[in-house]
C-alpha cells in the first residue's frame, strides 16, 4: 500500500497567507463600499499565490540541479540575474536591433520606458527594477559581513564585491530606487564589521582592504569613460543626480525629489476615506506615485495597517528564527517602508523565495557541508 504524501505548510507561511487574504478582503470591502470596479489590490492573495508558485519552481529548480539551496546560492543566483539584466538594459538601449527584436516579442510597457527616457531590460525596468537590485544589495552585504571573510576566500570576496558595485551604479541608471538598497547594504556593512570599535579582527581589514583596492580602481576607470564618453558622461548624470547638483550647486536635488515634494502627496479629505479609502487605485487618478498616499487612498487606514502588518510579520518570523541574521531582516523592513516614500510597490517576491528555500532545504541559512558538494565549483557558499 503507497502511502499518501503529506504537504505541510509551515506556521509563519499559513499566518502570512491569512494576512494576504485579510488585506485583500478590506481592499474588496474598499470597493464595494465606493461601488467601483478597481480590484487592483482586492485581488492580492492571487498574486501572493503566484509569486510563492513562482518562487518555488525557481527553488525547486536549483535544487535540483545542486542537490541543495541555501541563502548563498539564492543570492548568487539572483546577484547574477541583476547583473544580467543590468547589461541586457545597456546593450537594448545601444542597440536598435536588439531593441527591435525585444520589443517584438516582450510586452513590459516600454512605451513608457522611451517616452521619458529609461533603460530596460526584459521583465526589468523603472522602479520595479530598483526594488528588486536593492534587495540584492541587501543580502549580498550579508555575505561580506557574516560568512565569505571569515571563509578567507579573497577572490570570491573580490568577485562579489565587483557584482555589488557593478549592479548598484548600472542599476541606478535604469532606476534610482537602487539607490535606497545600495545605502541600506553600505549601513549594513558598517553596522557588522564593528568598523567603528575599538577593536577591528583581521578579517574586516582584509575586506576593506579589498574594496578600497577595488574601489580605487573603478573610480580610475569612470573617471576615463566620463571625460571620453559623452553617453557614459549622461548615464552618470542621471545615476547619481543629487551628487552633481550638490558638487555644482551646493544643493541636493534631483528632478524625482521635486516632483515628489512639490505636487505628489496626496491625502483623503474626508473621515470615510481615511478609514476605507476610495476603492480607486489603477492609472494616474491621484496624480501621486507615493505608495502611500496610493495604499490610504484606496483602502484606507485600515486597509494600509493590515498591509504594513503583513510585512512587519514576515521579518519578524525571519528574524526570530535566524537570530545571527536579524539584521538582515530589519534591513529588508526598512526598505519596504522606505520604497513607499517613492513609489506603491512590494518586496513579498523575496520572502516568497525564503519560504519555498525552507520547505526544500529545511533551512533557509545551513552551517555544514553537503559533502557531496564539496568539490563542485559553484558551491561558493560554504567554500
Amino acid at each position: 500500500m503507497v502511502q499518501a504524501r503529506r504537504i505541510e505548510i509551515s506556521k509563519q507561511l499559513f499566518t502570512a497567507a491569512a494576512l494576504a487574504i485579510v488585506f485583500s478582503l478590506v481592499c474588496f470591502i474598499a470597493t464595494d463600499v465606493n461601488r467601483t470596479d478597481d480590484f487592483a489590490y482586492a485581488t492580492y492573495f492571487m498574486s501572493f499565490a503566484i509569486w510563492l508558485l513562482a518562487a518555488y519552481t525557481v527553488a525547486f529548480v536549483i535544487y535540483k540541479i545542486h542537490g541543495f539551496i541555501d541563502f548563498h546560492l539564492l543570492t548568487f543566483y539572483l546577484a547574477a540575474a541583476c547583473l544580467l539584466q543590468c547589461v541586457l538594459a545597456f546593450w537594448i538601449d545601444s542597440s536598435p536591433a536588439v531593441q527591435s527584436l525585444v520589443d517584438r516579442y516582450v510586452e513590459q510597457g516600454q512605451a513608457f520606458a522611451q517616452e521619458v527616457d529609461r533603460l530596460y531590460g526584459i521583465g526589468a525596468s523603472l522602479d520595479n527594477a530598483g526594488v528588486r537590485f536593492s534587495i540584492v544589495l541587501i543580502m549580498l552585504s550579508t555575505l561580506f559581513t557574516k560568512d565569505l571573510f571569515e571563509k578567507r576566500h579573497v577572490p570570491l570576496i573580490a568577485i562579489l564585491v565587483i557584482t555589488f558595485f557593478a549592479i548598484f551604479v548600472l542599476g541606478n541608471v535604469i532606476s534610482r530606487t537602487t539607490s535606497i538598497g545600495g545605502a541600506l547594504g553600505f549601513a549594513y556593512i558598517l553596522l557588522s564589521t564593528g568598523l567603528f570599535s575599538r577593536i577591528i579582527r583581521i578579517e574586516f581589514v582584509r575586506f576593506f582592504s579589498v574594496v578600497l583596492i577595488l574601489l580605487f580602481l573603478a573610480t580610475l576607470v569612470a573617471m576615463y569613460f566620463y571625460e571620453s564618453n559623452a553617453i557614459f558622461r549622461g548615464y552618470m548624470h542621471f545615476a547619481f543626480e543629487g551628487f552633481f547638483n550638490f558638487y555644482e550647486t551646493g544643493e541636493w536635488r534631483t528632478d524625482s525629489t521635486d516632483k515628489l515634494a512639490m505636487n505628489m502627496w496626496v491625502w483623503p479629505s474626508d473621515t470615510q476615506t481615511w478609514f476605507i479609502g476610495t476603492g480607486l487605485f489603477d492609472g494616474w487618478i491621484f496624480n501621486t506615485d507615493i505608495g502611500y498616499c496610493r495604499f490610504v487612498l484606496y483602502c484606507g487606514i485600515l486597509g494600509f495597517s493590515v498591509f504594513v502588518l503583513f510585512f512587519i510579520f514576515n521579518a519578524i518570523a525571519f528574524m526570530k528564527k535566524y537570530s545571527k541574521h536579524k539584521l538582515l531582516f530589519l534591513m529588508l523592513l526598512a526598505f519596504s517602508f522606505a520604497i513607499w516614500f517613492k513609489v506603491s510597490t512590494d518586496i513579498f517576491l523575496i520572502y516568497a523565495l525564503f519560504y519555498c528555500v525552507e520547505g526544500l532545504q529545511g533551512a533557509l541559512f545551513t552551517t555544514k557541508f553537503h559533502t557531496e558538494n564539496e568539490n563542485r565549483l559553484f558551491y561558493l557558499g560554504n567554500v
